[in-house]
């Protein structure tokens, strides 16, 4: 269990044995190189091993491949076959050593990797954002690592805590984007490729990003793509992505909530996988409304071995402080402390790979886009643009989300929005998605591509993985399989938002694994008792955090703005909870961090 950290100072390669620059900086965040410039962090959770040696370059990464036979074909085609029993760091090295960017691409999987190649450092990350990867520059060098805590640790760094970050952190609930909370610091995106070099220059190159690909033939043989191949081409894409994710020659467990994703990535596995499957269902509590009946439902439908995890405020009380700590960002969501327990209960049952139903909103139009899609419908209207309430596309995006974002000027210090006056303005994160340019031709599709970029790297991916590898485990989700992306955008929004219908076409693939309530029924979304927690277990908790003097000291919030939101009263109507609980956790955060 490891992450990895990677320095690049002028002289630093791997066929020279002294310690240089790069070690000195790698010691200096507390981390003995395995390698000139390379280091495993062994005291924090996470899938790192390395190096890996190919073809005169030297890497380190985090990487867990699911479509090896296909990579290993690719480089015996190019005449440079790997050996038996190369690891997946190793192969994946090989693949950009050989094939360079088309490799990657190729790869099918969760990885970072950091390659070391020559006098440059290459970053990779894959192609949805399952594994983050941060880098900085001081001192003459550059720093990367699968750790934010690492990073913080460089003392040449000097890192202090990102004001814009702040402000994106409160409109999203999570950072949409390549900035981190520390000044200095960013984040590589999902499917790019960065090269780093000595004197420092940074060039990023794209080895995927989603296409619209509507009418064109969706295999081979050339089919027209009418509805029922779209159905027919997702029912295969779904079982080889569920497929490939399964462990070998052991059981597997799935979070099963109750709605269309999680219960059709559990049916697939029941279907497919030769071991048990065991299914794993959150409630809190018999008087507040569940979906556990719906995933009873399903789990008695697969014969799945199922259990529900019952989570108290009192719980999450006594494990949010930890559980923020576990993520390199905050994320606003009030089910990490449940999804911590649930990988546990995971991991104590033995097992070591667990399956979610993640990306079926963001990839085939979930109710996320709703508010979008009527705002767009009014937008339309004669003499709108003029209209008192119209807003461009990303202002309205950004209100949908129905965070902090209307409340910052109430929320934050006069001091703290001094200093954002000259800060861009969030909206420049959904900007390329919604009017940039080079955005996809239909409103449905921008959508998804947007929340896929923004809320589905770095929200969703980087929640699951980094609770699932704090307790051993891989994470795994299927529907954010890159040829079911694919063939997602190249499907008509029509068959994806069908009249009043979300995800038709997903649910139509799966109609004869289901029974019809659970594939039929409108999503409801799990209910947590947020405003529970705050006016009970976490109510002092929250009165000392948030009105302390550390928290004065910092000086971001207006103490009598968070009286009343404590109170319950003010602009929390009518999200109850919700906003205080964004404040909290970015304060729980920032106090793990040191900021």
């Amino acid at each position: 269990m490891a992450r990895f950290c990677v320095c690049l100072a002028s002289g630093t390669g791997h066929t020279d044995a002294r310690p240089d620059a790069a070690d000195l900086h790698l010691a200096a965040m507390g981390t003995p190189p395995v390698a000139p410039g390379l280091a495993l962090v062994r005291d924090e959770p996470g899938h790192a091993q390395g190096p890996f040696d190919a073809h005169g370059m030297r890497a380190v990464g985090e990487v867990t491949l699911h479509n090896r036979a296909e990579l290993l074909a690719a480089l015996t085609a190019d005449g440079s076959p790997a050996p038996p029993g190369t690891s997946d760091g190793e192969l994946l090295l090989r693949c950009w050593a050989r094939l360079g960017e088309r490799g990657v691409a190729l790869a099918e999987g969760m990885f970072a990797l950091a390659v070391l190649d020559g006098g440059d450092l290459v970053l990779i990350r894959d192609h949805v954002g399952a594994r983050t990867l941060f880098y900085a520059r001081a001192a003459g060098a550059w720093a990367a690592s699968t750790s934010l805590r690492a990073l913080r640790r460089w003392p040449a760094l000097g890192t202090r805590m990102n004001l814009s970050a702040v402000r994106s952190f409160l409109t999203f609930a999570y950072l949409p984007g390549d900035e981190t909370l520390l000044e200095g610091v960013r984040e590589v995106l999902p499917g790019r490729v960065l090269r780093l070099t000595a004197d420092g220059t940074a060039t990023e190159t794209v080895h995927w990003e989603p296409r619209e690909r509507i009418g064109e033939p969706l295999g081979p043989d050339g089919r027209s793509g009418g509805s029922g191949d779209h159905v027919l081409t997702l029912r295969a894409l779904l079982e080889e992505a569920t497929a490939r994710r399964l462990p070998e020659a052991e059981a597997v467990g799935v979070l099963l909530s109750g709605g269309i994703d999680s219960s059709l990535v559990t049916a697939l596995a029941a279907k497919l996988h030769s071991h048990p499957v065991h299914t794993y269902s959150i409630s809190f509590g018999d008087e507040l409304p569940n979906e556990l009946g719906y995933s009873g439902l399903v789990a008695a439908h697969c014969h799945t071995r199922h259990r529900v995890l019952t989570v108290s405020g009192t719980a999450v009380a006594a494990r949010l402080a930890d559980t923020a700590a576990l993520l390199d960002s905050p994320v606003g969501d009030p089910l990490t402390v449940p999804n911590l327990m649930l990988a546990e209960a995971v991991a104590n049952d033995g097992l070591s790979v667990v399956l979610n139903g993640e990306g079926g909103d963001p990839v085939f139009g979930g109710p996320k886009n709703l508010p979008m899609l009527v705002q767009e419908m009014h937008a339309g209207a004669p003499g709108a643009a003029e209209s008192p309430w119209y807003e461009d596309r990303a202002t309205a995006y950004l209100r949908s989300y129905r965070k902090c974002w209307t409340d910052l000027p109430d929320l934050l210090t006069a001091d703290a929005l001094a200093a954002l006056e000259a800060a861009p303005a969030p909206q420049r994160f959904v900007e390329p998605y919604l009017t940039g340019p080079d955005r996809m031709t239909h409103l449905l599709n921008q959508l998804l591509h947007c929340n896929l970029r923004t809320k589905g790297a770095h929200h969703i991916l980087t929640k699951v993985e980094r609770l699932t590898a704090s307790q051993g485990l891989q994470g795994r989700a299927p529907l954010f399989d890159r040829r079911v992306v694919d063939h997602a955008f190249a499907t008509p929004p029509a068959l994806k938002l069908r009249g009043t219908a979300e995800k038709w076409v997903l649910k139509e693939a799966v109609r004869d694994l289901l029974p019809a309530t659970v594939v039929d029924r409108p999503k409801s979304g799990m209910r947590v008792p947020v405003q529970q927690w705050l006016s009970g277990p976490l109510r002092e908790l929250g009165g000392d955090l948030l009105l302390g003097g550390a928290a004065r000291r910092r000086g971001l919030f207006r103490p009598d703005t968070v009286r009343t939101w404590l109170r319950g009263e003010g602009a929390l109507l009518p999200r109850q909870g919700g906003k205080l609980w964004l404040v909290l956790t970015l304060e729980l955060w920032l106090r793990a961090y040191d900021l």
